[in-house]
This record gives C-alpha cells, sequence and structure tokens, in this order.
C-alpha cells in the first residue's frame, strides 16, 4: 500500500488561499487601453499674403498661388480638417478677399488661428478681422475622434491685437512685468495668454482628461523651440500647466518661419515652415494620425516626420 502524504499546516494553508487566488486573478482585469481612429488633417502655416513687393526672403504676392496649390493637393485626400496656424494675410485688409475664396475651395472643414500680422492693419479695422476668418470666438476647441484640439489665442494680450481697454492695460502690465527679466521673447511682434484664457486651458485639459481624450494644441506663436526668441511672452506658465496632463500630445505652431521641433516629456512641440517664404517652392503638410503615432507628410519646405505618441 501507497501510503498518501499528509498535509501539513502550510499546505492545508495554501490550499486554502488558492480559491482567493482564483478570485482575485478573475477581479482583476487590466484596464483596456483605448483606441484612437485613424484619420487625417491639413497644416498651413504663415501664407502671409500681401499684394506687396517682396522682402528679401518674402514673397507676398506669390502666397495666393501656394495657397491656390495647396487647397488642389489637399483636396485629393480625405481630410478631417485643415488649419491655418496665423498670419493668414498682411498689413492690408483687402488681401482677405483674395484669399477667402481660395480658402474656401477646400473640401474639408477650416479652421484659423489669430496671427499676429492678421491684426496689422488699420485700428477701426481689427474688430472685422474674426468675421473675415470665420472666427466666433477667439480661442476654441474641437472635438472629434477621441482628441480635443485646443486652439490658443496668442494675441489675447499683444500690441496688436488687444483691442479692448482691459486688453490694452494687461498687456502692458505683463509686458512689464517681464521687462525685468530681459527675455529674448519679449519682442513687440510676439503676444501672450491672459488669465481668464489659461483658466480655459487648464479647464480644458481637466475635461479631456476625465473623458480619456487626447489632446493637441494650436497656436501661432511656439511655447517651446529650438530657440525662444519667437514664444509666447508667458510661454512658462503655459508650458507649467501641460506639464501637468498626461493627456497632451502636441502643440503645433507657425511664427518661426525657419520652423524648430523639440520634444519634451512626450509632447511633440512643431514649428511648420512658413509658406510665403523662398521664391519658388511652398510649404504645408498633411498629418495622419494613428493609435501610436502621428505621421508628417511634407510639402515643399515641410520634411516628413514620424512622431511617437507616449
Amino acid at each position: 500500500m501507497i501510503a498518501k502524504p499528509r498535509k501539513t499546516n502550510k499546505m492545508k494553508k495554501f490550499a486554502a488561499f488558492i480559491p482567493l487566488l482564483l478570485i482575485i486573478g478573475c477581479n482583476t482585469k487590466e484596464k483596456p487601453v483605448p483606441e484612437y481612429p485613424d484619420f487625417e488633417i491639413g497644416v498651413i502655416a504663415d501664407c502671409q499674403y500681401c499684394y506687396c513687393e517682396p522682402s528679401e526672403i518674402r514673397f507676398y504676392k506669390k502666397a495666393s498661388g501656394k495657397l491656390q496649390e495647396a487647397v488642389n493637393e489637399l483636396n485629393t485626400h480625405t481630410l478631417d480638417y485643415t488649419i491655418h496656424l496665423g498670419d493668414f494675410i498682411d498689413r492690408d485688409f483687402n488681401s482677405f478677399d483674395t484669399l477667402i475664396p481660395i480658402w474656401a475651395g477646400l473640401k474639408s472643414d477650416r479652421y484659423h488661428v489669430l496671427g499676429n500680422h492678421d491684426f496689422k492693419v488699420a485700428d477701426s479695422l481689427k474688430p472685422m478681422v474674426f468675421d473675415k476668418m470665420d472666427l466666433k470666438e477667439r480661442y476654441y476647441s474641437i472635438v472629434k475622434n477621441k482628441w480635443r484640439f485646443i486652439v490658443l489665442d496668442g494675441n489675447d494680450l499683444s500690441v496688436h491685437g488687444a483691442l479692448t481697454e482691459t486688453k490694452k492695460q494687461q498687456t502692458d502690465s505683463l509686458f512689464n512685468l517681464l521687462s525685468e527679466r530681459e527675455l529674448p521673447n519679449l519682442k513687440h511682434w510676439n503676444g501672450g495668454l491672459g488669465t481668464e484664457q489659461l483658466q480655459w486651458v487648464e479647464n480644458e485639459l481637466k475635461q479631456a482628461t476625465e473623458k480619456n481624450e487626447r489632446v493637441g494644441f494650436y497656436c501661432h506663436f511656439p511655447a517651446l523651440g529650438e530657440t525662444n526668441d519667437h514664444n509666447l511672452w508667458n510661454y512658462e506658465h503655459l508650458l507649467a500647466i501641460i506639464d501637468k496632463y498626461d493627456c497632451v500630445k502636441f502643440y503645433f505652431n507657425g511664427h518661426n518661419h525657419y520652423g524648430s521641433y523639440v520634444q519634451k516629456d512626450g509632447v511633440h512641440y512643431l514649428n511648420f515652415k512658413g509658406m510665403l517664404d523662398t521664391r519658388d517652392s511652398t510649404s504645408f503638410a498633411r498629418v495622419t494620425f494613428h493609435n501610436d503615432s502621428l505621421l508628417v507628410k511634407g510639402y515643399g519646405r515641410e520634411p516628413d516626420r514620424g512622431l511617437r505618441i507616449r
């Protein structure tokens, strides 16, 4: 006869523990990683058209033709929307009338970001800029495809774009405060975000976090670049907010026509090159959104890029 092994106290305790392990194992499913749909957008920066004589590197009259070529190309693709990252025109308010019919030819939805040169018109015409650019609000968000795209107004506090007495006073206060630090970006052709807009940004990021949305920023001015001379005046304040939220994946802007790219804590800060620069080439892009990456297909001076999403 083969003797049965005796159960020791340790074996009895382990046997009693097995059902508990099974229960725990059945009830501790990993939280599924959300899937985000594929889609594609068009991006243009600094068309900056004006029927003006060229400077050494800026060819204003050619910009309308470049915009038409971009529209023709983008219309051959199925895009969720196309966004222009500011400085649609330069100096002459009538330039809008040349560009708007071209812009309206896009098959996709269309959005604008306010740039500093969009306000470089007569003071009496500045309040009409918003209607020309089909903007109901100076800053806003676009929510689609499980993404929240936050469109900033970097002219909120600025020399050209602050239109009310309150905003002008806030502009002076911020500029004077920062002047004590001799910052390289404290130029009259840059601008800043007011307290109200910064609070709105924080609220948008909280909503995105609650709804498990990814976030991308659009602004005319950089928040971070290879150099800081084109940055928002109070970019450090904005970065401090962004750094608190893992939902933020990118920040796209124009303004620095040479372009720039920096990655910080998994956030891609991409400055698209200006369309109007150079006599015979252009600059615009398509950006394809995948679950794990953003693929930038550049045209003209804009290079191709692969940006991994953390």
